[in-house]
């Protein structure tokens, strides 16, 4: 499956056709997933303790994976997926721009460097340098 957690998607088909939204869940096994404002359903919760509150509860339900696309980060189009390798990893890139699908994860690991980095600078202005004697 091509989608993931925190993806924007458009739903292709179904009864809430054209609505876009986030990935919440990705249910692998069962080729599913979540997107929060998309198939809402209503549940009939029954209070759990006195101090619940019973009563009809909507929430977003599972579907099936095949009827959303993902829309691409830097083209805003929905796109298929295609897979390239760069820096010898196997990375989601768009069909229509060819601009990588997985920006976040880019973005985290280029933050990740930067923070190694500063906290070796940091260190290595913090130590004290040897006293020089006045003779």
């Amino acid at each position: 499956m091509d989608i993931r957690k925190n993806d924007a998607v458009q739903i292709i088909a179904g009864k809430d056709k054209g609505k876009t939204g986030q990935v919440i869940k990705v249910a692998r096994s069962e080729g599913k997933i979540m997107v929060e404002g998309v198939n809402i359903v209503h549940r009939h919760m029954r209070p759990r303790t006195a101090q619940d509150k019973g009563g009809i509860v909507e929430q977003p339900a599972l579907f099936d994976a095949s009827n959303a696309m993902i829309i691409c980060p830097s083209c805003h189009k929905k796109t298929r997926v295609a897979h390239t390798v760069i820096d010898g990893k196997k990375t989601r890139t768009c069909k229509h721009c060819g601009a990588s699908l997985d920006v976040k994860a880019k973005a985290k690991a280029t933050a990740k460097k930067a923070v190694k980095k500063t906290t070796k600078k940091k260190v290595a202005e913090e130590k004290p340098e040897a006293p020089v004697s006045a003779e």
